[in-house]
């Protein structure tokens, strides 16, 4: 049973204790393929770093975060246009609208939004989008960018069923994490309605770890306590799911 989580930080200080344990852990459950989002410049060398050792399972994206766009904004983004110029990355992420913590560059969000949008166009590639409190706000931007090279990845979903509709209609999978396994998720609920080859597997580690761990520290191992819940939701064995969803993220990221 191969695995893939498409979505993880490996590279977060959460790790700096025990990087290479984490990661054996995950290889001996299966788990093969390791995708991994930016988040801003001062990240990179840490993401570089972590793909020189294990060159064979992880696999970089780049953006700049939509809780990164700050004043300095158009630095970051003139730093990620000069990384894909550089060098090969597999997706344009994680990129989108926050509304959560802080609203004051909201329009600044937006461009930096679009803009990388139309970079993941000029490289086909696809975007992973981070969406927190903003769903209609990224649906207007999609709309107006939508298009058969816009495609990609709705990260951590936790919209209702018709936002999930909407996002496949754009070319996206839902990206599916912890959440799937919490009482108050909500997903779980209407998530068997998705044809599972709308569904990709995620932990978001450090983040958002699924029960029984929820309030620790996640980690690309705890994938296997998606996958198990999912094979509930689903009503099909644990291996159909891992064999689809890491086809569909075979689809999506093109290796």
């Amino acid at each position: 049973m191969i695995l893939t989580d498409t979505h993880t930080h490996l590279y977060s200080e959460a790790f700096d204790e025990d990087q290479d344990a984490m990661m054996t852990r995950a290889l001996e459950l299966g788990i093969e393929r390791f995708f991994v989002p930016a988040i801003d410049s001062t990240y990179a060398q840490r993401m570089y770093n972590l793909e020189k050792r294990y060159p064979d399972n992880v696999f970089l994206m780049m953006g700049l975060h939509p809780s990164q766009v700050k004043e300095n904004y158009e630095t970051e983004l003139a730093f990620v246009e000069e990384q894909f110029a550089e060098r090969k990355f597999y997706a344009v992420g994680e990129i989108g609208i926050d509304l959560y913590w802080d609203k004051t560059f909201f329009k600044q969000q937006q461009e930096a939004f679009v803009r990388q949008i139309r970079l993941a166009k000029k490289y086909g590639l696809p975007i992973v989008i981070h969406c927190r409190e903003s769903f209609d706000e990224i649906f207007e931007l999609l709309e107006q960018e939508k298009g058969n090279d816009l495609y990609g990845i709705f990260h951590c979903f936790t919209g209702t069923l018709e936002q999930a509709e909407k996002a496949i209609g754009y070319h996206m999978k839902l990206g599916i994490g912890g959440v799937v396994t919490f009482k108050n998720g909500k997903i779980d609920q209407f998530l068997h309605q998705i044809d599972l080859k709308h569904i990709v597997l995620e932990t978001d580690a450090p983040y958002l770890a699924p029960v029984p761990f929820r309030g620790k520290r996640n980690e690309s191992s705890y994938l296997l306590n998606i996958l198990e819940k999912l094979s509930v939701v689903y009503g099909v064995p644990k291996e159909e799911i891992a064999r689809v969803t890491t086809e569909n993220s075979k689809q999506v990221f093109g290796i």
